[in-house]
């Protein structure tokens, strides 16, 4: 199961595919990423639920439900979100709580976390109700004169659709959460334990190479003396086993949001392949017979059959104003299918990453299944370029449809060959937690 291949994007879908980017680093501090939700609707001001803005500095999606759940006195299933933001940045986003009754106070006490204002709403927040989010990044580490370069591929994405790859938030530090889930799928427990927190699975920071290779040998106590409240999962799992509980029930003790997390990284990981695929094969902006084509207005799906291709004009037309675009499976149990070759070639990805159709859609911890586009809309680009008391920078302003990763954005524009960002393994040990 180690040998399952990467989960990451190979192709670009810019033009200038094969030219250098302007290279640099990202979130080199959580003020050089700022992300704002562009909610769907406001508070009405009444109902049983607080609706909280919220912004956070390098503070992960796990503390901040934590923090929030000891300071209201709530259980996490009271409280609710519209996307989970990343740790390594500056987030403005809405939380609602619900809380029949007035709190005595709304702000926590944490020096990192500011509720800018507080509303009442008859629902809870549910995941997906946000429109999208926005943008402002410094690239550091690169000259102010590559600033026009950035922009001209931030218009060609405002123009062709940003890429909708998964990008390396969602695998992990050590790009092994498609790995967990594929273990999980096959509910082969003891191999997940391995996996998390052992020293013969994927590649891990040197400095934890003591507290695995106590795993490795079964001394569990002392290798959870070592592990720290950020490497949640881990800690979770040698307490457990300390204990003497079995494989799995060390595993279930993870909790249900980090393990459906895990699965759900593994549809990721087949969607990229799927769409690396089609990049590679020159498809990925063609809609073929067998697909399933989306619509960016509403989010619907439709087969493209041989009907639909006799008046080929119209579809290009389609696809070329953005209405329409190919999509890829996000497996699980209520994807919808694609027919023919199209079908098959999905069908293989699934197979190369370790698992079966049918094991993705039974299970307590399946992913839910649904299909995703290849390419979104990017709105409102600007770059500009500059100097402050942390040295030279451009700066990158867009927005995004929910859901899509502003760092697949700047992968186009950086054209990096290593991860881009400048945070370290020991600060992306709370990934695999669910941010």
């Amino acid at each position: 199961m180690n040998d399952l291949p990467s989960p990451l994007p190979v192709g670009h879908v810019t033009l200038a595919a094969n030219a250098p980017g302007i290279g640099g680093r990202i979130k080199m501090r959580p003020e050089d990423f700022l992300v704002e939700e562009i909610p769907a609707y406001e508070p009405c001001g009444e109902g049983e639920h607080v609706y909280l803005g919220i912004q956070k500095t390098g503070v992960s999606h796990g503390e901040l439900l934590r923090v929030l759940e000891k300071h209201f006195g709530v259980s996490h299933r009271r409280i609710g979100y519209a996307g989970m933001k990343d740790k390594h940045a500056v987030t403005r986003q809405v939380i609602s709580i619900h809380l029949p009754d007035e709190p005595r106070e709304v702000q926590p006490d944490h020096d990192r976390i500011a509720v800018l204002w507080a509303r009442r709403h008859r629902n809870k927040l549910r995941r997906g109700h946000l429109l999208g989010n926005r943008f402002v990044i410094r690239i550091r580490e690169v000259d102010p004169v590559h600033a026009p370069t950035a922009l001209r591929v931030l218009r060609e994405l405002e123009s062709r659709g940003m890429p909708g790859f998964y990008g390396e938030q969602r695998f992990g530090y050590r790009a092994n959460n498609h790995r967990l889930g594929a273990m999980l799928l096959r509910r082969d427990h003891e191999a997940a334990a391995h996996e998390l927190c052992g020293s013969h699975g994927s590649a891990f920071p040197e400095y934890q190479r003591a507290r695995r290779e106590l795993f490795d040998a079964g001394r569990y106590a002392e290798a959870a003396e070592l592990w720290t409240p950020a490497d949640r999962s881990e800690l979770i799992t040698c307490r457990a086993l300390s204990r003497g509980v079995g494989w799995e029930e060390a595993i279930r003790a993870i909790g249900p949001v980090t393990l459906k997390f895990w699965t759900s990284a593994l549809a990721s990981a087949i969607f990229n392949r799927v769409f690396d695929a089609r990049l590679a094969d020159g498809t990925a902006s063609t809609l073929l017979e067998g697909d399933l084509a989306w619509k960016h207005q509403g989010r619907a799906l439709f087969p493209v059959t041989a009907a639909e291709l006799a008046d080929p004009d119209i579809l290009r037309h389609r696809y070329e104003a953005l209405e329409i675009s190919p999509s890829g499976p996000l497996w699980g149990a209520r994807m919808p299918e694609a027919f023919g070759t199209v079908g098959e070639l999905e069908r293989d990805a699934v197979a190369a990453m370790g698992t079966t159709p049918e094991c993705l859609a039974t299970g307590p911890w399946r992913p839910d299944g649904s299909r995703r586009p290849f390419r979104d809309v990017l709105e409102h680009p600007d770059v500009s370029g500059g100097f402050d008391d942390h040295g030279p920078y451009i700066k990158c302003v867009f927005d995004l449809r929910r859901g899509m990763y502003a760092t697949m954005v700047l992968r186009e524009i950086m054209r990096n060959d290593r991860d881009p960002s400048a945070a370290d393994a020991e600060h992306f040990a709370d990934v695999a937690a669910g941010d």
